[in-house]
C-alpha cells in the first residue's frame, strides 16, 4: 500500500482534537486517530465529533480492546471509525470476536502487539486471528520506566524489519519515534506512519505540542508521501 500518515490525538477534551485534526488535515495527513486519552475523557462521543467533522477521513478508534470484543468494536463503528484496535494480550477469542464485528460492520481491524512477551510473536499471532494490520507498540510507561532507570530506551526500530518480514498485512511502528525515524518507517517494510506524542503531542501534558506544528507536518506528509513515488 501506498505509505500513510496518521495522526494520534491523545488530547482530553473534543475541542482541541478537533483543532488539532483540522490543522492536520490542511497539513496533509491522511488518517486520524481518536488517541485513548481522548476516548478515556470523552468516550465515543470524541468519535462521533471527529466524524461529524470529517465525513470522509479515515478514523482510527484506539480503545486498545481486551474483552467484549465483538459489542467494543460494533460500537466504535457506530460512532463513525473506520478501523478499531484490538491487543495482542488479549485472549484468542477476543480476538477473533473484534475480527469478525469488523466484518460485519465493514472497519479495518488493527493489532498491537504491545506487552506480548515476543513482539515478532505476538504480531503473527493477530495475523493468524484476521487482523487487517499491525501495530508494533512499544509503550509509554514501558519507555519512560525504562529510562529512569538509566537503561537504554527500547524503539519500535528495534524489531520492525522482523515484524514487517513475519507478516503480510500492513505494519505500523508506535512508541518513542523522533520525527526522523517516523518518515523512514516506509524505508523498513511499514507503510503507515502515525504521528503522535511526543512528535505531535505533548507527551506529559497531552497537549497539542507547542511551535509551528502545521509547517512541520507539512514536510513530513511531503516525505513520507513521496516515499510512495518512488
Amino acid at each position: 500500500m501506498k505509505p500513510i500518515v496518521q495522526i494520534s490525538l491523545d488530547l482530553t477534551t473534543i475541542e482541541e482534537a478537533i483543532e488539532t485534526a483540522e490543522m492536520a488535515i490542511r497539513a496533509g495527513v491522511d488518517w486520524l486517530e481518536a488517541g485513548t486519552p481522548l476516548i478515556l475523557a470523552e468516550g465515543l462521543h470524541g468519535v462521533r465529533a471527529l466524524r461529524e467533522r470529517f465525513p470522509e477521513t479515515p478514523i482510527v478508534a484506539d480503545l486498545k480492546t481486551m474483552d467484549g470484543g465483538y459489542l467494543e468494536a460494533e460500537m466504535m463503528a457506530g460512532a463513525g471509525a473506520t478501523h478499531v484496535v484490538v491487543m495482542a494480550q488479549a485472549h484468542e477469542e477476543t480476538i477473533k470476536c473484534v475480527v469478525q464485528a469488523g466484518r460485519d460492520c465493514g472497519v479495518g481491524v488493527m493489532g498491537d502487539n504491545l506487552g506480548y512477551q515476543t513482539m515478532v510473536d505476538g504480531a503473527k499471532r493477530l495475523e493468524d486471528l484476521g487482523c487487517d494490520y499491525i501495530v508494533h507498540h512499544i509503550g509509554y510507561d514501558e519507555r519512560r520506566g525504562i529510562a529512569a532507570r538509566g537503561e537504554r530506551m527500547p524503539s519500535p526500530l528495534d524489531d520492525l524489519r522482523a515484524v514487517v518480514d513475519a507478516v503480510k498485512v500492513p505494519v505500523q511502528a508506535v512508541g518513542g519515534l523522533t520525527i526522523e525515524q517516523a518518515i523512514r518507517c516506509p524505508e523498513y517494510g511499514a507503510p503507515l506512519v502515525v504521528l503522535g506524542a511526543p512528535l505531535t503531542i505533548d507527551a506529559d501534558a497531552f497537549k497539542t505540542a507547542s511551535g509551528d506544528l502545521e509547517s512541520s507536518l507539512r514536510l513530513i506528509c511531503e516525505k513520507v508521501h513521496a516515499y510512495g513515488e518512488n
